[in-house]
């Protein structure tokens, strides 16, 4: 019976020299038919253990195998030789472009699939291994070299300097000059380094220098017109489009003379019942209709550390209301604001307040003001004053008749149709808002949705508030507002300025922001002087938060005005919002004393200032802010000692007692030694010891005294290194506390 024959489809390596394989070679077949051989051995098969194999002998089969019917190698060295030259030569011939395009192509659109298809009678061909590997590697080398010949021009064209036009500012860093030029900052250093001139990335040249090294590098260089030129080209007022306005009155004087209540009456409130101790704290702007005539008063606080509110307002004004109390006369906070007035060239209208009270003297008032040549008109004088009475309202008609008549002299008129100008009155962040800033129009229209600039602040206009808490669209000169949508809270009396667009406020934001950056002095030079002045003096750290920023900066300036020879005050924070986990933190850090004025603690700083123990002191008046600086300060004084020396006693002889150690056998040379009292040990003039007597012996008895010319034993507490011919001197002490 014939044994069946396997069917063998070989699709791995072609590496095996089988004899089936030889056969499928000379035949062109891709299936190879092996017929399965009967063993030489009859029965079951033996085997030894293998010995070890030699490498050469490694990847034979372990069972004998038929050789080749024929003895010619797999491949022949000189036929290979000659296949690849071959393969070269038309591989030359291509690219030489001896071979037709059409034929090329249509060699390769008919074979494309059939090459890239490996079969058996493929993979066993030399010819075609040589062609295919060599060709593409040739081909492929062509094309990169002709894409390097094509491009080389191009690229010419690319690496050909480009000249920018450079802006340069008054001051800049060579990191900025290298971004403004495309240049890398080394090649600027390098430069200056060869003019000898060593800088770092971070060092700022002056706009000369900059200009040479812009020309230098081969770009235009354009000089940029400071931050204040351009804002005084926007303040300019346009004649043209000139309109009257309401007038701007600042109410000023002294604490308690009557001022808010002034305004109350004429605003028909009651905002003295919402200041805390009856006193202004903020500065506060109301807008009045009278007659149809608007009046725009700006209230000012009269505590004497609120000077710069009343100067702020006093500039901001076209006319001061001097409010003075009759029954109590001028006064240094209404002296003060005489001098702010007349400074700014401000008319001065004077309102005489609380003359219903039986104590009322409107002409002693008059008498003293004329010393600040403030003469009235019945004195022949042109100083308006008015006799008036909150709590009665006498005369308060009379008051704005009088401030009517003194801006119609004035023929106040400004544009009103040119962008928006102001001046920031009071900042402060308010929880669910953000940052809210208080201003007043001094010119143009401020609508919804304008773009401005305040002080080194930006943002867009989100929402106009006027005095009455109402939403408006647009206000126009002399209108006091609250805006919401400014980036940060803005310092009180910095300017405001409307710009066309975003891109203009925030470069002209980071410009002030640059400049002021570069106008600092970030080195002190110290003398030996100054190094050595107030080694010797205590330091108190504060850390203030308020509601409003015109606050913070009052008790800033009111506390640095405290001064003392041992003691400064440093402020390390003076900023507007509630006390957070950072001022906590900041606070135990530096040892500082952390005050809350008109705010409160959130949340984690309550926890955390609770886990530190650190004491957040909250106030709502500045005079209480004002003693508790002074009572820390006094705290920090080195006590008054005073000294009185009531015994002295030299030792004669030293003894040893038991349970009781060393006794100085002594003499009392003055006044008398008395037991638990003061004493010090001085030998050769020096105090090496200071502290108590323990105990007194006179003849093996305890004493509680000695007189002077008695011989006694002395023990000191703490003390037994005793040596002959030491002084024991006893003294009291009398501690007096000091304040400031």
């Amino acid at each position: 019976m014939e044994k069946k024959k396997l069917k063998l489809s070989i699709t791995g390596s072609t590496k095996k020299t089988i004899n089936s394989i030889e056969q499928a070679k000379t035949q062109s077949k891709n299936t190879v038919v092996i017929e399965k051989k009967s063993s030489r051995f009859s029965g079951k098969p033996k085997f030894s253990r293998p010995g070890p194999v030699n490498d050469k002998f490694k990847n034979r089969s372990t069972f004998p195998s038929k050789k080749p019917s024929f003895s010619k190698p797999l491949i022949n060295t000189n036929s290979d030789f000659e296949k690849r030259k071959l393969a070269e030569q038309r591989a030359t011939r291509r690219l030489k472009g001896e071979v037709s395009p059409k034929d090329n192509k249509s060699n390769k659109l008919g074979g494309k699939r059939r090459e890239l298809k490996l079969t058996i009678s493929r993979a066993l061909s030399e010819d075609d291994i040589g062609i295919r590997s060599r060709s593409l590697a040739s081909l492929k080398r062509a094309k990169q070299k002709e894409n390097r010949n094509l491009n080389k021009n191009d690229n010419k064209e690319i690496l050909k300097p480009i000249k920018r036009e450079v802006n340069i500012p008054e001051v800049i860093t060579i990191r900025e000059l290298a971004n403004r030029m495309a240049e890398q900052s080394s090649n600027i250093i390098k430069h200056l380094l060869g003019m000898g001139v060593t800088v770092t990335i971070n060092h700022t040249i002056d706009a000369d220098t900059a200009e040479y090294l812009v020309k230098e590098f081969g770009h235009n260089p354009i000089k940029e017109e400071k931050t204040e030129e351009i804002i005084d080209k926007i303040k300019e007022v346009k004649t043209q489009n000139l309109k009257s306005r309401a007038p701007i009155v600042t109410v000023m004087g002294h604490v308690d003379h009557g001022k808010t209540s002034v305004l109350d009456v004429l605003r028909k409130t009651n905002v003295v019942s919402g200041e805390f101790g009856g006193i202004t704290q903020h500065i506060g702007a109301y807008q009045i209709n009278h007659n149809s005539n608007k009046i725009t008063f700006i209230d000012t606080p009269g505590h004497a550390a609120f000077t710069e509110m009343r100067s702020r307002g006093s500039k901001l004004t076209d006319i001061v209301v001097l409010v003075v109390a009759a029954d109590d006369g001028v006064m240094p906070q209404t002296i003060e604001s005489i001098k702010h007035a007349k400074a700014a060239s401000v008319p001065i209208v004077v309102a005489i307040n609380k003359c219903d009270l039986p104590e009322a003297d409107p002409q002693k008032i008059k008498n003293q003001l004329l010393e600040y040549e403030l003469i009235a008109e019945d004195l022949s004088g042109d100083t308006l004053m008015v006799e008036i009475s909150t709590k009665t309202k006498k005369n308060l008609d009379k008051l704005m008749e009088s401030i009517l008549l003194q801006a119609e002299l004035l023929d106040l008129k400004t544009d009103f149709e040119t962008d928006a100008k102001g001046i920031v009155l009071e900042s402060k962040i308010d929880t669910g808002r953000g940052p809210v800033a208080n201003i007043i129009i001094t010119a143009g229209t401020l609508k919804k949705g304008d773009f401005f600039v305040s002080g080194l602040k930006w943002g867009k206009i989100r929402a106009i508030i006027n005095d009455q808490g109402k939403n408006i669209e647009a206000a126009q000169p002399a209108t006091p507002v609250e805006i919401i949508g400014i980036n940060g809270a803005s310092k009180s009396g910095d300017d405001f300025i409307v710009l066309p667009n975003e891109k203009e406020a925030k470069s002209l934001s980071d410009a002030r922001v640059q400049e002021l950056k570069q106008g600092k002095n970030p080195l002190t030079f110290v003398t030996q002087e100054s190094a050595f002045k107030d080694v010797t003096s205590e330091e108190l750290n504060i850390i203030i938060k308020s509601d409003v920023h015109g606050s913070s900066e009052a008790i800033k300036n009111a506390i640095n005005q405290i001064k003392h020879d041992e003691v400064k005050t440093k402020i390390l924070l003076s900023d507007i919002g509630m006390i957070t986990e950072t001022d906590v933190t900041l606070a135990k850090a530096s040892k500082a004393i952390l005050i809350a004025f008109n705010v409160k603690p959130s949340k984690e700083a309550k926890k955390r200032a609770e886990q530190e123990k650190i004491n957040i002191s909250s106030f709502n008046i500045i005079y209480e802010v004002l003693d508790f600086i002074k009572n820390k300060m006094s705290g920090l004084l080195t006590p008054d000692i005073d000294e009185k020396i009531i015994g002295t006693a030299e030792i004669l002889e030293i003894f040893k007692v038991s349970k009781v150690g060393k006794v100085a056998g002594s003499k009392v040379v003055d006044g008398e030694i008395t037991q638990d009292s003061n004493a010090r040990v001085i030998r050769d003039g020096t105090i090496i010891f200071n502290g108590k007597i323990g105990s007194i012996f006179r003849e093996k008895n305890q004493a509680k005294q000695v007189s002077a010319g008695l011989e006694c034993g002395i023990t000191l507490k703490d003390f037994g290194d005793f040596q002959k011919k030491d002084i024991i001197e006893v003294y009291n002490s009398t501690i007096t506390e000091r304040t400031i």
